[in-house]
């Protein structure tokens, strides 16, 4: 095991706790404190979804950004830190712009301009400390790497609520940014350890997007790309005038899956005009990453339905009753509904070491090997069913029994099954789906699911809000928090569907370092490779 990891991981568990210890808290605090010029709870709260929402559509689109810089400029280390040092200014704004509602978006900005570029990068980084010879433990990290991350997300919904009642928001949004500076400070004490894999500068004439602007550009592809570009155009300016208020963040995003379906269909149907221009090994190339792409867009209803834990789930759990006892050593502070998220961590922990320990080794003694695709398709699956159980909790509230906030535990747990399927495949299938030379952007690409996934999540919201549908869903005798759930539920279904029937055909590749390409430390010498002794201990 290289001992770089613990650097790795330990960044990564106080940078998961900054991210998620401001993140449970954010849309409590825009109903209750920033947005309270809004007289109206219904938009109040639905303005607030919509906020939260697209912060996290930037958290997810800004991985584009960073994989980009890294794979072609600075290298992942250099483009980690650089962007640690923009997410701790942006903790630093809303501790310090908690009444000013442009200061505090500015603030939500950086961060998300942060989080998200340093996202594709640091599992990629810590893959790219591993080679052929010791790529069997890889497993074992990607999955620490995944419960770290919970390590840190369950003490974060646990304990931040409780610092927002008891000492304000501004001391409750200070408290994440220092945990992120000491994420930093633990990075950089490693800086010296790493395994650094260099950036490849020289223009290959045969690079993936070299081929895809030869397919793109062929002839018989001249009239669709100006279609393209028109639909495109059509797209973005009916988005601006049919929601003026609409974000910049939801357009553009809107506008790059529209650009990235386009663009995938002609860079599918030209790869046969590239021979002769390109080898084959280039264009087959392209062709795999393609089938990726695929894949990564059939998981995102699974992040509609799981990101809404942090929104739909807890304005439901404001109307359940709350438990009489406190997670607040002080006993000042009751059970806060926010603090529910605190049980999606804590499945985590407990399921990973379960799967891996019991359950896939039980599988596979009964000739069922629960491969990455198997196991993101049961995934997206099981979020579906969480969200029938949160449907059939909100038409017992619509109905007039006050159920305790506890029952939310079966959904959660549920869907936290299914995220252990989907999120921590998902790292581990990514990155070995990824040519050596697109390790950042591949995990950029998986990292912007999120964003589509929300997008889906924002689009919903914006038609439900027009009084129109509203009178419609009122005549199904479903109140408009029940349809919604019993809605993304059947989206999920037709995913889970659509996904199965997409993958019987996938060939998953094996895409790790190989044998004697260890990159430079950080020093810039020549990092040394594991040795035997090493790898045995």
């Amino acid at each position: 095991m290289p001992p770089q990891i613990a650097y790795i991981i330990g960044n990564e568990g106080c940078e998961r706790f900054s991210f998620y210890g401001m993140r449970n808290i954010l849309p409590v605090f825009l109903v209750t404190s920033l947005l309270l010029f809004m007289p109206d709870e219904i938009r109040r709260k639905a303005h607030a979804k919509e906020v939260f929402h697209t912060f996290v559509m930037g958290v997810y689109f800004f991985p584009l950004l960073g994989g980009w810089i890294a794979d072609r400029f600075f290298g992942k280390y250099r483009t980690i830190f650089v962007f640690s040092l923009i997410y701790c200014a942006g903790h630093a704004c809303l501790a310090i712009f908690e009444t000013n509602v442009n200061g505090f978006f500015t603030g939500l900005f950086l961060i998300a301009l942060g989080a998200g570029g340093i996202k594709p990068l640091v599992a990629s980084f810590m893959g790219d400390q591993f080679d052929e010879r010791n790529k069997h433990l890889a497993k074992i990290v990607f999955d620490a790497f995944y419960w770290i991350i919970n390590f840190g997300s369950f003490f974060a919904s646990m304990l931040m609520p409780i610092f927002l009642v008891s000492f304000g928001p501004s001391i409750a949004f200070l408290i994440p940014g220092v945990l992120m500076f000491i994420a930093t400070a633990v990075l950089w004490l490693g800086r010296h350890r790493y395994v650094m894999v260099p950036v490849v500068r020289t223009r290959d004439p045969h690079s993936f997007l070299r081929v895809v602007r030869t397919a793109i550009f062929s002839k018989n592809h001249g009239g669709t790309l100006r279609i393209a570009i028109a639909l495109i155009a059509i797209a973005g300016s009916s988005g601006i005038f049919i929601r003026a208020n609409l974000e910049i963040v939801p357009i553009i995003c809107l506008g790059l899956v529209i650009l990235l379906l386009f663009g995938g269909i002609m860079t599918a149907t030209g790869l046969e005009n590239c021979r002769g221009v390109h080898p084959d090994s280039a264009i087959e190339g392209v062709r795999a990453v393609l089938r990726v792409l695929i894949v990564f867009a059939l998981v995102t209803p699974f992040h509609s339905l799981f990101d809404q834990k942090a929104s739909t789930w807890v304005f439901q759990g404001g109307e359940m009753a709350l438990p009489t006892w406190t997670l607040d050593p002080t006993g000042r502070t009751a059970f806060q509904p926010s603090q529910m998220q605190m049980f999606n961590p804590m499945f985590v922990m407990l399921l990973i070491p379960f799967n891996n320990l019991v359950l896939y080794p039980w599988l596979r003694r009964r000739g069922w090997d629960p491969t990455p695709i198997r196991r993101m398709t049961f995934g997206i699956l099981f979020s579906a069913f969480a969200w029938i159980i949160a449907g059939g909790i909100q038409l017992t509230l619509d109905g007039g029994d006050k159920l305790h906030i506890m029952w939310q535990l079966l959904p959660y747990a549920v869907l936290t099954f299914g995220e252990v399927l989907v999120s921590a495949t998902g790292l581990e299938f990514a990155y070995s789906q990824a040519p050596l030379s697109m390790k950042g952007v591949i995990m950029s690409f998986w990292n912007l699911t999120t964003t589509v996934g929300n997008l889906w999540v924002l689009l919903v919201n914006d038609v439900l809000l027009q009084k129109s549908v509203m009178a419609r869903v009122a005549d199904t005798g479903l109140s408009q928090n029940a349809f919604l759930m019993f809605f993304f539920a059947g989206f999920a279904f037709l995913a889970t569907l659509a996904f199965w029937l997409y993958t019987r055909r996938y060939r998953p590749t094996d895409n790790y370092r190989a044998v004697g390409t260890g990159g430079v430390d950080g020093g810039g010498k020549a990092a040394p490779l594991p040795t035997a002794t090493a790898r045995e201990k």
